[in-house]
C-alpha cells in the first residue's frame, strides 16, 4: 500500500497548483474563484525511490461563506485520519489569516508529520516575507512557488523522509478479489454481512491492504474469494462534499485492488452520475463488472418485466457498457445474494478466456466479408492478422494498414461481434490496432 500525503489549507492559497506540480501533470482545475476545485483530485507521485498518493482537498466545500470554516476544519480532520503526511499550505501574498490560525491550531495537536508550505515565494523578497509564518508555531517552513516549481524539489525531499517505512503487502494468496462499491447507504456492508453469515460460506478475516478496505476470505462452492468492502469514514462529517470526496478516494482504491467490481445500486434510488463514474473507472482499469440492484424486496409490482426495464434503463444511460450483467438482490432478506457470487465467478472465468489464434482469424475473415472495411484516402483498409496477446484481462492486437484511419464505429462493430461470438460478459475488452 502506498503512503498518502494530503494537501490542506484555506481556499486560494494554491493547493491545486501544488498538487499538479507534485503529481507532474495538470489534473486539477486551477482558477482564482473560491471553491472552483470541484472534481476529485488525487494522483500518484514518485520521488527518491518512493511511490505515494497525493490528495488535494481543494474546494470540496459549499459556496456559502458561513460553512467554509466548518468545511475546512472538517477537511483537516479527515486528512489527519486518511494521511501519513500533511502539507499545510499558506500564501505569502496574503499573510497569516484567522483561518490559517484555526487550521494550525488543529494540526499542532496531533502527532502526524505536518510540513508548513509557504506558497507563492516567487523571488527572494517574498521568501523573506514568508518568515512571518513561523508565527503559526511550527519549527520549520518550506517556501515554494507552485507555479514555477521553485522549492518543490526540497519539499519533496522532506516529504519522503517523513513517509512511514514501506511495509510488505500481505502475501497475495492468488484468490480472486471481489470489491463491493457504490454510493453511501446502498447496502454494501449489509450485503457483505449477509454473504459472510450465509452458512454455505466459510469466512476468515484477513488484513486489508489499504486503510480503507475490510477484506474477508470466503469459501463458496469449493472456491475461495477475497471480498473487499470499502469502509465508511470514521468521523461523521457535516459537509456533504467532504464525505463524497473521501468516499470517492476509497472507492477508487478498492476498484484498483479488485478483479471484479460489484456496483451496488439502491433499486428505489436508481442510477446517477456517480454510479456512471464508478463504472467508467472499473472499465478504465479493465476490471470485471457486475451491477447488483439491492433492496429488491421493497420494489413494488414485482413482475418479470421490471428487472428488464431496469436493465434497459441502465444500459441506455451507459450504452458502451451493455455487456455488464445486472442482477436484483436483497441484502436484508438474503434474496438471491448467492447470485452475486455466481455472477462474479462467471465474470472471473470470462476474464481469463483465451481465443485460439486460428479461430480468431477465421472470425475476422467472416466479419470482413460481412462488412467490408472502408476506403480511406483512396486506399482500402485491411486487417491482415489478429491475435489475443493477453488474458485476464483480455487484450487483442490487430495488424492492419493505416490503423489510424480505422473509424470508431468499425471498432465498435468488431467488439460487438467479438462479444456475440465469444462471450466476455462483464469484461472490458482492449483492442489494439497496429501497422502491419
Amino acid at each position: 500500500m502506498s503512503a498518502t500525503v494530503s494537501i490542506v489549507g484555506r481556499p486560494n492559497v494554491g493547493k491545486s497548483t501544488l498538487f499538479n506540480r507534485l503529481i507532474g501533470r495538470r489534473k486539477a482545475i486551477v482558477h482564482d474563484e473560491t471553491g472552483v476545485t470541484r472534481d476529485r483530485h488525487y494522483g500518484e507521485s514518485y520521488w527518491n525511490g518512493r511511490n505515494f498518493s497525493v490528495i488535494d482537498t481543494g474546494g470540496y466545500l459549499p459556496d456559502e461563506e458561513d460553512v467554509i470554516t466548518v468545511g475546512i476544519r472538517e477537511q483537516v480532520h479527515l486528512a489527519i485520519d486518511e494521511s501519513d503526511v500533511i502539507l499545510f499550505v499558506v500564501d505569502t501574498e496574503t499573510g497569516i489569516t484567522t483561518l490559517d490560525r484555526s487550521v494550525a491550531q488543529i494540526l499542532r495537536k496531533q502527532d502526524k508529520p505536518v510540513l508548513l508550505v509557504v506558497n507563492k515565494c516567487d523571488n527572494e523578497e517574498k521568501r523573506m516575507d514568508g518568515v512571518e509564518f513561523y508565527g503559526l508555531g511550527f519549527d520549520e517552513i518550506y517556501p515554494v512557488s507552485s507555479i514555477s516549481g521553485i522549492g518543490t524539489g526540497d519539499l519533496l525531499d522532506e516529504v519522503v523522509k517523513f513517509l512511514p517505512e514501506e511495509v510488505e503487502e500481505p502475501e497475495d494468496l492468488g484468490y480472486p478479489k471481489i470489491a463491493f462499491v457504490g454510493r453511501p447507504n446502498v447496502g454494501k456492508s449489509s450485503l457483505m454481512n449477509a454473504l459472510l453469515k450465509d452458512d454455505r460460506c466459510i469466512v476468515t478475516d484477513i488484513p486489508g491492504t489499504t486503510r480503507d478496505a475490510i477484506n474477508s476470505l470466503l469459501d463458496y462452492k469449493g472456491e475461495t474469494f477475497v471480498l473487499v468492502d470499502t469502509a465508511g469514514l470514521r468521523k461523521k462529517a457535516k459537509v456533504k462534499e467532504n464525505i463524497e470526496f473521501y468516499s470517492t478516494v476509497r472507492t477508487d482504491r478498492s476498484i484498483k485492488e479488485a478483479d471484479v467490481v460489484v456496483l451496488l445500486l439502491d433499486a428505489m434510488q436508481g442510477f446517477d452520475e456517480q454510479d456512471k463514474r464508478i463504472l467508467r473507472e472499473a472499465e478504465k482499469f479493465n476490471k470485471g463488472i457486475v451491477i447488483a440492484l439491492n433492496k429488491w424486496d421493497i420494489v413494488p409490482e414485482k413482475d418479470t418485466n421490471l428487472l428488464k426495464e431496469f436493465q434497459e434503463y441502465i444500459h441506455g444511460k451507459v450504452k458502451t457498457l451493455d455487456y455488464v450483467p445486472i442482477i436484483s438482490i436483497s441484502a436484508l432478506t438474503g434474496q438471491r445474494i448467492d447470485k452475486v457470487l455466481d455472477t462474479s465467478k462467471a465474470v472471473i472465468e470470462e476474464r481469463k478466456k483465451k481465443i485460439p489464434t486460428p479461430e480468431l482469424n477465421n472470425f475476422i475473415s467472416k466479419l470482413l466479408k460481412e462488412r467490408q472495411l472502408p476506403v480511406k484516402r483512396g486506399k482500402q483498409l485491411k486487417i491482415q492478422y489478429a491475435v489475443q496477446v493477453k488474458a485476464n484481462p483480455p487484450v487483442f492486437k490487430f495488424f492492419m494498414n493505416n490503423p489510424e484511419e480505422l473509424p470508431p464505429n468499425y471498432r465498435r462493430f468488431i467488439e460487438n461481434n467479438l462479444r456475440e461470438s465469444f462471450g466476455f460478459e462483464g469484461v472490458p475488452i482492449t483492442m489494439v490496432f497496429r501497422q502491419k
